[in-house]
This record gives C-alpha cells, structure tokens and sequence, in this order.
C-alpha cells in the first residue's frame, strides 16, 4: 500500500471510505432502500450495510453487480 501513497493515490481505507460513500449517495438518489438495493443485485442486505460503512471492502465482481442493479457505470464508485 505504501508504493500507491508515494504515488499521490489513496490508500486502501480511503478507496473504501470513497465507494462508500458514493454507493450510498447512487442508492439514495434512486430512492432504494439497502434491502432493494440488494434484493436487485442478488446479495445479501447485511452486505450493502457493511459496504456502506467500509466495514467490508466489495469485490469488482460485487461492485459490477450494485452497479447494474442502480443502472451505473461501475467507475461511478470510484470518483472522489
């Protein structure tokens, strides 16, 4: 992780806190609840929750599946 802070890129932890918050942000404008969200996406509604509070980081395979379910491009989880 050190190599990406030389870098000037964000350390895992802040990449997480960035997904995070845009998730929810994306699932809010949408008007879906965590439950919807999930239920859409086809993963468990614990799991959003935990993504939402960078309790868990999301696989790409995860973040494609919430992405297609909130009719996003994925990379909209990653702009800070």
């Amino acid at each position: 992780m050190a190599g990406f802070q030389r870098l000037g890129l964000p350390s895992a932890m802040e990449l997480r806190r960035i997904v995070a918050r845009n998730l929810r942000r994306l699932r809010q404008q949408k008007g879906m609840s965590q439950e919807e969200l999930a239920d859409a996406a086809g993963i468990n509604r614990n799991y959003v929750g935990m993504i939402e509070r960078c309790e868990n980081a999301a696989s790409i395979d995860t973040l494609e599946r919430l992405a297609t379910a909130l009719g996003v491009d994925p990379a909209e989880f990653l702009s800070a």
